[in-house]
């Protein structure tokens, strides 16, 4: 049997979720047997690839960037996971929306700045007027939420999903389903 595709993403949040995700430990070994990691913050690849079976994504959607990325990547996936609260419910990302990115840009680039204050507009893409979780945007399949997600909630999931298994965690069913 071909192992499956798996992709790990990583939107606008914090990498925590893939820091749970690496504390399966010894466990991402079994898990390795299923799958084949093509694309990932933790490895090189550029290009999020043509066919996936399984994308983890972590983060909420922020900027014009993360509205192309998942957007792409939900039609080049079978299974999307949101993976994380921010994923889930914009979580901490979201915290910007009352105030809005102008203010958050002058915040950063203009006012806490010593030495030429000015909003980038090559290395910073730009920011949607609020953030949002990416079911607002994509058909997501599983939600995973947790802030983040443990260890153990990653290897069932996960273990569940690479075997056929049903998800056997009632707060993995859709969400608001």
């Amino acid at each position: 049997m071909s192992k499956l595709k798996l992709a790990t993403v990583w939107l606008d949040g914090c990498s925590g979720c893939h820091m749970s995700f690496l504390d399966m430990d010894e466990r991402l070994l079994a898990l390795a047997e299923h799958v084949e990691v093509v694309y990932s913050p933790i490895v090189d690849t550029k290009e999020f690839p043509d066919e996936v079976d399984i994308a983890l994504v972590e983060g909420a959607v922020a900027s014009v960037d993360d509205e192309k990325k998942i957007r792409k990547i939900r039609a080049h996936t079978k299974l999307l996971v949101a993976m994380g609260d921010c994923a889930v419910t914009g979580n901490v990302p979201s915290m910007r929306n009352p105030l809005g990115p102008e203010a958050i840009l002058d915040r950063a680039y203009i006012e806490n700045v010593s030495a030429q204050p000015q909003i980038p507009c090559v290395v910073v893409p730009q920011l949607l007027r609020i953030v949002r979780p990416i079911h607002e945007f994509v058909h997501v399949d599983v939600f995973l939420p947790g802030c983040p997600p443990s260890a153990d909630t990653f290897h069932t999931a996960l273990t569940a999903l690479v075997t056929g298994q049903p998800l056997d965690i009632p707060a993995l069913t859709r969400f608001g389903a």
